[in-house]
């Protein structure tokens, strides 16, 4: 949810983040806030930054009838549009944050939730990882020889947020015709499974066993893709159809590779083992710039295995990052928006501490100052 709203917040929408407020034991608010080094003080460290720059922070406690109550008042009287939860859905009714209760308030809201599996398994929690290999992510991943392997980004989380995104945006899009409200729930475990497209319909189709379990760098169905050595380094190339087959073979440097039988995907299949042994032999005697000079002549798919510091400096990314500047002035490039949009700002501001906005988004609200004193001596808000 972080990454849903951040994608919001690139629009230039505002975005207010709820985090806990009460008697809990342990470190207040989000708990992303305490994870990392510390980047400036003990509740903004480097895992929290990203996500969370240019969105505003309220406490507020939703265990008590008060701290609900305001939520219902902050939403009507900020004319909130959409309304994002990602807590286990068992929790939904009782903080009063379910959609029949809060659409009661503002009829036409947008409410997306995020969690495990569904409102059908209120009560089970989900973690990335633990998706991850759930919806086999982690069997996919790694080499066949070797142990299941996460994937390096956190892909569930993130592909979860894009769902959120795209069907807060299709609400948005009805609402405008027919005025309604919508209530979106997001599985995390079925919107990963919706990624197996490449895989979990071939058991129908009666694949070999290969063709749904690890294979390292290698594509299961495009031959040759890998990684390949050189004497420098490591690059990958992806051949894509038989065009680019034989125009990799018309090079000097890899015409050795040619064989009747792999004029064809289906026959480099049959005998891929033996093709990504011979080109690994032979890419390992160039260089990787000899080789990717091969491959850019031929026109074939290719890159270097790059470190994520490296991304960062691509000519095609380096003048699209993200930024924001820390309360010392020091500025932090961070990722990407995922499409350039006309007039979408770059710079946003730097992530608040906890509970930095309570007071101004209440009185924007409506709160007078002596219902915020007696909200705080309630212990709904912070003092």
């Amino acid at each position: 949810m972080p990454y849903a709203t951040l994608r919001f917040v690139q629009l230039g929408w505002r975005v207010i983040r709820i985090e806990a407020f009460g008697s809990e034991k342990g470190l207040p608010g989000d708990p992303n806030r305490y994870i990392g080094t510390r980047v400036v003080d003990e509740d903004r460290r480097s895992y929290y930054i990203a996500p969370n720059v240019g969105k505003q922070a309220i406490a507020l406690n939703l265990k008590c009838s008060e701290g609900r109550d305001a939520l219902l008042r902050l939403i009507r009287g900020l004319g909130a549009d959409v309304f994002c939860c990602n807590t286990v859905p068992a929790r939904y009714r009782p903080l009063g944050i379910d959609y029949a209760t809060l659409s009661a308030a503002k009829p036409d809201l947008i409410w997306a939730g995020i969690s495990a599996l569904g409102p059908e398994y209120p009560e089970v929690p989900g973690y990335d990882p633990v998706i991850q290999a759930m919806a086999g992510y982690v069997e996919l991943t790694g080499y066949a020889e070797g142990t299941p392997v996460l994937c390096g980004i956190p892909a569930i989380d993130l592909k979860a947020g894009d769902e959120v995104y795209a069907n807060v945006m299709l609400a948005l899009a009805d609402r405008a015709e027919t005025g309604s409200g919508r209530e979106i729930h997001v599985s995390m475990l079925q919107a990963a499974a919706s990624w197996l497209i490449t895989t979990l319909p071939m058991i129908d189709f009666d694949c070999e066993p290969w063709e749904i379990t690890r294979a390292g760098n290698e594509h299961r169905k495009f031959v040759p893709t890998n990684v390949y050595p050189a004497r420098n380094g490591f690059f990958y190339m992806a051949i894509g159809s038989d065009v680019q087959w034989r125009r990799l073979t018309a090079m000097p440097r890899f015409s050795s590779l040619a064989t009747d039988e792999r004029l064809t995907n289906e026959g480099r299949i049959r005998d891929r083992k033996a093709l990504q042994r011979d080109i690994a032999a032979l890419t390992a005697t160039m260089s990787v710039e000899e080789a990717m000079a091969d491959l850019r002549e031929a026109t074939i798919p290719h890159a270097r295995i790059n470190g994520v510091a490296a991304v960062r400096d691509l000519e095609p990314l380096r003048g699209r990052l993200t930024a924001t500047t820390m309360p010392d002035g020091k500025r932090v490039r961070m990722q990407p928006m995922a499409v350039d949009l006309a007039g979408a700002a770059r710079d946003f501001s730097f992530p608040p501490k906890y509970g930095e906005h309570t007071l101004p988004v209440l009185r924007e609200a409506g709160f007078s100052d002596a219902e915020c004193q007696a909200l705080a001596a309630a212990g709904v808000i912070p003092a």
